[in-house]
Parts: structure tokens; C-alpha cells; sequence
């Protein structure tokens, strides 16, 4: 039940939900309340004072604005409505005495901080601050922290703002920052000098109103003036997590995540903040040709020529769709391909997701719907690895209230769950089971790629969507592919799955590099990185990467989501679609697009949910067939997560992380 208050703010009376903290409130009535400590996704710490504004009739001193509830608040004498002030001469004299305070030891070193240009603290002393300060006593220094690879500290410059640590506690579940002393020897430190060991840390820099926190590979590189910024679509992971690419001429300097309360909130995973150097490294910047067993540079021309008359006479074409392509490129492959007389694929994992069905390999439910699950069960999957955004997700549920229930591998999660079996014969006792009282409850259920690529997947999705059925559960199916549920929507799939390609004598590979391909077959490589895929091929195609073509990304709840470009393609690298009209011309028969938008028409005539951008369709629930569960464990999809597709491998400092994390999980022998 709403329980709504009036207010009178600053002469504007408004009526706001008697829950909501005064800061909230003057957010609603279009005030702006200056903050360093307060975060809306976070606890409330009330430390940093910033927020104070003027409370008539209450105790005469300010009052922290985003410590106090609207409901606290005493009517006037005869029944008004409560009366706050943020702009009278108390409340401005107060902000002037924290701004004085917060400056006392606060490095005069603007000129060389990262966070210059885009600083809380610069803001907010230029707009509430004064001129002068009263104190000139010399200022106090901190020793730096080494909180890992990817976070710079500058601990002289904090202001115990204490965001770091709450976000690392309850966000991110690990209990490795806290605050230690008093009074003027309190400083934010890391127990025992541990590094951060989780994949979300890199938050804390976006969270840090100073410049204590900064990012360690972009330091000293741009300012943020300088830079291009772009809003896009990560594919790191199947999430769809809304990022801001930031680029300077034709190189991305950093990534930044967009709030989005449906998909990431405002959070992004390291791997997707920080894999940027991976788009500079191992390029394929020209086509290449195969000759005597050895790659040599070649024309488009010539290149194009070469892959067109393989296709020409290849009497079993296939076509693979890889983890990273844009719905577009998968949709003009497919009518490609399948115009030659050839079958494409695009579970090259082989998971088995059943085609047509998108109730069976997208599901029922919302990212969001987590928030208000009361129960929450995971079938062979690790979200912690594979979208660690999520995992910030359940946990919060869990946080709230939640049980979380977990079938297949026992790993940190960072909050506790419940195990209930390993093998998919716990689906089976799970179904004979009477469901009648947990039925009451929004609970969800979220299987994993790691239960699906079985021999027995399709039996282990068949009896994970009874379970929902039966539990009347909404239904999620996390991808690890950023292009699979866009790629399963245009129908990149055929009956044999991967079986096909055994008997394939021409392979056209669109970025597939977790795929072994044995020798015989002739194979066009079409990619951005000279990855594993590269190495097998006779032709390469040089691709353009995520950053680099304007692209639709269908999410893992299938939300299509548009990723625009930031950067051009280095050298010769085209966009994935043109690269297929153009070997479509080349072979005499031209696909029936010239443009992106002509493409685009083709697609949404074909799939017209695809139009919805931003939108999550409703999918009609249809049972797949019931098939007979195997035995043995079910293991999780992803076991290196820094390490998964071609940009992150060819990342240096992801190399590092998967590294560390290798170290890190080994066990630990005493000295002798």
C-alpha cells in the first residue's frame, strides 16, 4: 500500500510516497540535492553531509536529507503540510562548512587526476563551496592501496565517502574493503592487503566521487572532453548490458556502463570494462588467401573470387553463425547459405535448444522478474561467471528474502543457496514432488548452457520447463552467446545441428573460434581477430568487432537491443553484412539489400518482434518433447571466465585476470 505524504518544497508543494527519503523527495519536485555518500542502489550511510537542507519546525540545525524519511516529518501547527528548505541561508552556510571541511586535506592535484573533468568534488565545490578556507594546517597523506590490475588508488585524495565499501559488501559479495581508526586517522583499506577478487570491482571507479578510485589501463591516456562517446551493446555476455563507448580518433579508450533498470541497473562486468585493449591486438585487418599451406595477404577482389567459386562448387555448403555476430550478419549468412542449397548452424556449442520454440530457448520470464522471486532455482549454470551482472542480481533478491536453490556444481556464488543434487535425476525427484504450496510464491527458474550442451540436453530442458510448469515458475534460459537468441529468432539453426558440418566439403565460418573444424573441408573465415578460427581457414575475410558496425543484439530474456558504432574497422575490415552482400554478388546471386536499413526491412518483414527495440515479447508456452535424462554430473558452460571469445583472448590485461584467477583457486601449500 502507498502510504502518500504532501510536502511543501521550497514553496512547491508535492506528494510523494511517505517512504521516500527528503532527498528523493526534492529529486521529484526537480531539486537537485548535492551528495557524495548517498547512492540510490546502495545502503544509506549519511557521512558526508553534503545533502543537509532545512527542516521548518523541526530541531534547529540541518538535517541530513538523505538519512531522513519523508513520513519522519511533524505537520505544522494546524495540520499544513511539512515545510523543507534547501536553498536558505542555514542550509547554504552548512554546505559551505562540509565543503570547507572535505577540502582540508584534499590533494590540490586536479591538473594530473583522472577524474578530472568529470569530478563530484569539482562540481559540487564550484556550485555549494567557498572561495577560502580557514585552515592551513598541512595536509595529511595516506599510503596507497594495491587493490589488483584494473583499480587505481590515490587513498590521499578520499573523502570516506564509503561507497566503495558498500557497494563491494552488498553488491558484489566480497568483505575485503572496510574503513579503519578514527577521526582523522580513518582511512578506507583492503583487510590484510588482499586484492579484489570479484568480477564487478571495476564499479567502484564509476561509484567514487573523487578520484581515490581510478581505472589502472586508462590512466594518464584522455580526458573526457577529448573523447567520442557512443551507446551500445555489450556481447561479452548474453546479459545485453547497456555500455557507453568512449573513443579517441579511431581507438576506444575505456567502456562505461549505461543505467538500465531492466538489464544491468547501472553495473558492468570487468571483463566488459576493461577488454577494450583486445580490440587493438590481432587484428585481421586485410583478406587473406591460402596458398601451399601458408596464409598470404590478397585483394577483396581476389579473396572474394576464391571464396565464391568454393562455394560454387562445394556439394555440401554449411554455415556457422559465431558467439559475437549482429542478427543482421546471421540473417544475411542464412539466406546466403541456405540460397546455395546449404544448412547453417548456430549452436556451435551444441547446446540443444529447440528451434521455433522461443518459450524452450528464450523463456517466460524478465531479467527483472528476479528482483521479486521469492525462490530461485539454477540448473547447470555458474551466473557468476557467465553474466556476473545477473549474479549482482540474485544475490540482491537474496539479499531481500530469496531462497536460492542450486542443481549441478557446488561454486561461490556469493550468497548462500541451497544444493540440491548435481545430476539431472534431481529434476526428476523435483518433479515428483507436490508443488502445491510453493506454487503461491513468484519464484523463477534460470537453466544454463552447461545443462543444455549434454547428450541429454533436450530431456534436461524438457524436465527443467515441467518443473516451472508445475511450480507455475517463470522460465529463463541464460545464454553465454551474445548472438544466439538473435541468431535462433532470423532461424540460423537445422536438424542435424553440428552433425552437419561432418559432412560438409565448404565451411563459411562468421566468428566462430570455439569450434574445431577437421581438416578436409574448405573453410571462409569471416572474423575481426586471428583467432582459432583464422588459423583453420583458406580464406579470411577481414570482419569488423562489435565496436565497429552498427549491429541488433537480442539479449539472453530476448530483448533486442541496438549496439551503434563507436570506431571504424581497422584497414580493410568491412561490416560483417556487407562483407555477405558482396560474396553474394560475387556469386551471381545478389541478396536483395543494398543498405542496412534495406536489410533491416527484409529482417523485421521476416521476425517482427525485432522491431520492438528495448521490448521484452511475450513468449506462448510450448512443451518440447519429453526425453529420457542421462546420468552424471551437469557441468557449468564456462570455465575460464576472462577467456571466452576472440576480443577477450587477444586482451593482455585479460590474460593477466585469468591468470591471477588461476593462481588464486589453487591450493595454497605452507611454508617448510
Amino acid at each position: 500500500m502507498s502510504d502518500l505524504r504532501k510536502i511543501i518544497i521550497d514553496g512547491t508543494e508535492v506528494e510523494v510516497d511517505g517512504a521516500m527519503t527528503l532527498i528523493q523527495a526534492c529529486e521529484e519536485a526537480g531539486i537537485e540535492i548535492p551528495r557524495f555518500c548517498y547512492h540510490e542502489r546502495l545502503s544509506i550511510a549519511g557521512n558526508c553531509r553534503m545533502c543537509l537542507v532545512e527542516v521548518v519546525g523541526g530541531p534547529p540545525k540541518p538535517a541530513a536529507s538523505c538519512a531522513m524519511q519523508v513520513r519522519d516529518l511533524r505537520p505544522g501547527p494546524e495540520g499544513q503540510p511539512p515545510v523543507v528548505k534547501t536553498n536558505s541561508p542555514m542550509v547554504k552556510k552548512a554546505r559551505e562548512g562540509v565543503m570547507e571541511f572535505l577540502l582540508i586535506n584534499h590533494p590540490l592535484d586536479c591538473p594530473i587526476c583522472d577524474q578530472g573533468g568529470e569530478c563530484d568534488l569539482q562540481d559540487q565545490a564550484m556550485a555549494y563551496g567557498l572561495s577560502d578556507t580557514r585552515f592551513n594546517e598541512a595536509k595529511r597523506a595516506v599510503d596507497d592501496l594495491d587493490l589488483g590490475p584494473l583499480v587505481a588508488t590515490t587513498m590521499t585524495r578520499c573523502i570516506s565517502c564509503t561507497r566503495c565499501v558498500r557497494f563491494t559488501t552488498e553488491v558484489a559479495g566480497i568483505h575485503q574493503m572496510g574503513q579503519t581508526g578514527r577521526g582523522e586517522d580513518a582511512e578506507i583499506t583492503s583487510y590484510l592487503n588482499q586484492t579484489l577478487d570479484s568480477n564487478l570491482q571495476g564499479n567502484i571507479i564509476d561509484l567514487c566521487p573523487v578520484g581515490a578510485l581510478t581505472s589502472k589501463p586508462y590512466a594518464f591516456t584522455a580526458r573526457p572532453w577529448e573523447l567520442t562517446k557512443t551507446e551500445s551493446i555489450d556481447v561479452m555476455d548474453a546479459l545485453g548490458s547497456n555500455i557507453r563507448v568512449d573513443s579517441k580518433g579511431r581507438e576506444v579508450m575505456r567502456i562505461l556502463p549505461r543505467n538500465h533498470d531492466g538489464v544491468n541497473e547501472e553495473w558492468i562486468a570487468d571483463k566488459t570494462r576493461f577488454v577494450w585493449d583486445g580490440l587493438r591486438r590481432q587484428r585481421l585487418d586485410q583478406p587473406y588467401v591460402r596458398e601451399n599451406g601458408k596464409l598470404r595477404p590478397a585483394t577483396w577482389p581476389e579473396a572474394l573470387g576464391k571464396a565464391a567459386g568454393a562455394i560454387k562448387g562445394a556439394s555440401n555448403l554449411a554455415g556457422l553463425v559465431g558467439d559475437l555476430a549482429p542478427v543482421e550478419a546471421a540473417f544475411a549468412l542464412k539466406q546466403l547459405i541456405e540460397g546455395q542449397g546449404g544448412v547453417v548452424e548456430c549452436r556451435t556449442d551444441g547446446a540443444k535448444l529447440p528451434a521455433g520454440n522461443r518459450s524452450a530457448y528464450v523463456g517466460t520470464a524478465a531479467v527483472e522478474d528476479i528482483d521479486s522471486a521469492e525462490a530461485i532455482m539454477l540448473i547447470g549454470t555458474n551466473p557468476k561467471d557467465e553474466a556476473p551482472v545477473l549474479n549482482a542480481r540474485i544475490r540482491k533478491a537474496w539479499l531481500a528474502g530469496a531462497n536460492v536453490g542450486v542443481i549441478g556444481q557446488q561454486v561461490d556464488l556469493t550468497y548462500d543457496y541451497t544444493h540440491l543434487g548435481t545430476g539431472p535425476e534431481t529434476i526428476t525427484d523435483l518433479l515428483g514432488r507436490d508443488h502445491s504450496g510453493v506454487a503461491e510464491k513468484p519464484s523463477i527458474i534460470i537453466i544454463g548452457q552447461g545443462a543444455l550442451q549434454r547428450e541429454d540436453g533436450a530431456a534436461v530442458l524438457a524436465g527443467a520447463m515441467a518443473l516451472a510448469e508445475s511450480t507455475k515458475s517463470g522460465f529463463l534460459v541464460l545464454h553465454t552467446a551474445a548472438s544466439r537468441v538473435g541468431a535462433m529468432d532470423v532461424g540460423a539453426v537445422n536438424e542435424n545441428g553440428m552433425a552437419a558440418l561432418q559432412n560438409a566439403d565448404v565451411i563459411v565460418n562468421l566468428g566462430a573460434d570455439e569450434v574445431e573444424i577437421a581438416d578436409g573441408a574448405f573453410v571462409i573465415y569471416q572474423g575481426s581477430h586471428g583467432d582459432r578460427g583464422a588459423h583453420r581457414a583458406d580464406v579470411i575475410l577481414p570482419g569488423a568487432a562489435y565496436t565497429e558496425e552498427p549491429g541488433l543484439f537480442v539479449n539472453t530474456e530476448g530483448r533486442p537491443q541496438l549496439a551503434l558504432r563507436a570506431i571504424f574497422g581497422p584497414g580493410d575490415s568491412k561490416e560483417n553484412w556487407a562483407i555477405l552482400r558482396a560474396l553474394s554478388g560475387e556469386l551471381g546471386a545478389p541478396l536483395a539489400y543494398d543498405s542496412l536499413a534495406q536489410l533491416r526491412q527484409a529482417l523485421i518483414a521476416e521476425v517482427p518482434h525485432l522491431a520492438r527495440i528495448d521490448e521484452v515479447p511475450e513468449n506462448e508456452w510450448a512443451m518440447p518433447e519429453a526425453g529420457k535424462l542421462g546420468s552424471g554430473d551437469l557441468n557449468n558452460a564456462v570455465t575460464d571466465h576472462y577467456l571466452t571469445n576472440p576480443v577477450a583472448r587477444a586482451s593482455a590485461l585479460m590474460a593477466e585476470l585469468s591468470r591471477n584467477a588461476g593462481m588464486r583457486g589453487e591450493a595454497k601449500i605452507a611454508a617448510e
